[in-house]
């Protein structure tokens, strides 16, 4: 990576800023698990696979709804998945199991953005940050609820732009964007195959914030300009 040359970069939201790297079928299961829900976990990865494609393909949450909102919409179709398939009996503790679990992951962004807060502030300062996320046509609403919306110059979303990582296409907008060019840009984003990939073929730099990932989420394609295991880290990588 040659920070001479970045005078923009692009951030990843969900698994990135979020919650630092941990990819999302992680915290939830910790929730699972917290909340002593009895499913295994390859009952729940199946149940959360099909909440992710229901919710990418069918408009249930509004541009008005918050991330609570969000969590409780995937806990409801992972709870009716595994209900319908036998995997959690239909009971009044069921039914209570998507609002635990969803104020449980709530908490658990609210403690981590305590902490990728102050670096995007610095960050702010030095460079114009645009963000860039496969999401649910809310994420405005989203960041506005968290106070991060001030930190970016653009929010280019999938659901808006009718485009999906990992189409370079959707980077090529956010660097459109910043009115940089490519080399002229870093992106951040926790998966490789999502976020490194696309942007390296653009000619973008990237900063691969690597985490404890469900799987291994290295493509085996491209170059890897530099890896981080923390949001932290980024203050002494971009800051002078």
């Amino acid at each position: 990576m040659d920070k001479s040359k970045i005078k923009g970069i692009i951030f990843d939201y969900g698994a990135t800023i979020d919650t630092n790297g941990r990819h999302w079928k992680d915290v939830l299961w910790d929730a699972y698990i917290e909340q002593q829900i009895p499913v295994s976990r390859d009952a729940f990865y199946e149940a959360y696979v099909y909440g992710e494609r229901y919710l990418a393909t069918h408009e249930i949450v509004s541009p008005e709804d918050d991330f609570l909102s969000v969590l409780l919409a995937k806990t409801h179709l992972q709870a009716h998945w595994l209900i319908e398939r036998g995997f959690l009996e239909n009971n009044a503790l069921s039914s209570f199991y998507p609002l635990a679990v969803s104020v449980q992951c709530n908490k658990f962004v609210l403690n981590i953005l305590k902490n990728t807060i102050p670096v995007l502030e610095k960050l702010a300062l030095q460079y114009h940050l645009v963000l860039v996320s496969n999401f649910y046509g809310n994420i405005e609403t989203v960041l506005k609820d968290f106070g991060l919306d001030l930190f970016f110059k653009k929010i280019i979303e999938s659901a808006v732009v009718k485009i999906r990582k990992p189409d370079p296409a959707i980077f090529a907008l956010g660097v459109e964007a910043l009115g940089l060019s490519p080399e002229e840009v870093v992106v951040v984003g926790d998966s490789h195959s999502k976020d490194i990939v696309p942007a390296q073929k653009l000619g973008c730099q990237t900063i691969w914030l690597k985490g404890s990932a469900w799987e291994d989420d290295f493509s085996g394609q491209g170059m890897i300009d530099v890896v981080i295991t923390d949001f932290s880290e980024l203050e002494k990588l971009l800051l002078n």
